[in-house]
């Protein structure tokens, strides 16, 4: 199927691996322009050469802390002044586990600026540009906690959950124009940083990371981890002109784990 995204310039948030990197190749692949943006300048450098060659695509980089508030200030900026963007991926690394209280006020802070505040601004600062072109598509990627709660990611489940009442708000204040606002929620996505949380339970349990791997895979329905392309291939969809009439939204690719309706 033809999305009809060529030549759609696309800002990517957090492209430099994991859920974001799958999601930029997803759309260079679709002939998409990019520009990349995440800490990790090396390997954004180092991605957006491979795309080009692969793809034939025009690909930039930016790098954004998203804790930081100058530098997102100064991507909102350049986004301004360009005025082109019209695919916006939001995407920021997920808090540290912790339980809902005993949490230190920096940890805090900096989840809710680089979940809340920061994707906020980032969105926007596109929105003046999209409306001009009378197209656009934001969509944020959040986390199954928002729908069940994920035990020991307090932190992430509270601020993702504010995060979803404004994409959810945004998404009627801009349909007029052509834009659409979704979020995206992944499950057990076979990342970096689903290793980690992985690791970190193990860790706590006294567990062989293999046994509990094994056993978490077992819990979901489908019997196994998600690959980064199957979650990366929904949320272009999301992202393409073929979700014209989809705004509002939130789609689970969790291999069905989430047991709610």
């Amino acid at each position: 199927m033809d999305l009809k995204i060529q030549n759609k310039t696309a800002l990517v948030l957090g492209s430099s691996q994991g859920l974001g990197e799958g999601i930029a190749r997803e759309l260079a692949a679709e002939g998409c322009n990019l520009i990349l943006a995440a800490r990790n300048q090396q390997a954004l450098t180092a991605l957006a050469a491979e795309l080009t060659e692969k793809h034939g695509i025009k690909a930039e980089t930016m790098a954004i802390d998203m804790t930081d508030t100058t530098s997102v200030k100064n991507l909102c900026d350049t986004i301004k002044t360009r005025g082109d963007i019209e695919i916006l991926l939001n995407n920021a690394g997920g808090p540290p586990p912790s339980l809902s209280t005993g949490v230190a006020d920096e940890v805090w802070r900096n989840s809710v600026q680089s979940l809340l505040f920061s994707v906020i601004q980032v969105t926007e600062a596109c929105l003046d540009g999209m409306k001009a072109k009378g197209w656009g598509r934001i969509l944020t990627i959040a986390s199954s906690g928002v729908v069940q709660p994920i035990p020991n990611l307090a932190v992430s489940n509270v601020v993702r959950s504010a995060i979803v009442g404004f994409s959810k708000t945004l998404s009627e204040e801009v349909a007029q124009f052509g834009i659409t606002s979704n979020i995206i929620i992944p499950g057990k996505i076979d990342t970096g940083r689903v290793a980690q949380l992985d690791q970190a339970r193990a860790n706590r349990e006294e567990k062989d990371l293999d046994d509990v791997r094994a056993a978490l895979a077992k819990a979901i329905p489908a019997r196994r981890y998600g690959r980064v392309e199957e979650f990366a291939a929904a949320a272009v969809f999301l992202l393409s002109d073929r979700a014209s009439y989809t705004t509002g939204h939130m789609m689970r690719v969790d291999g069905g784990s989430i047991k709610s309706i």
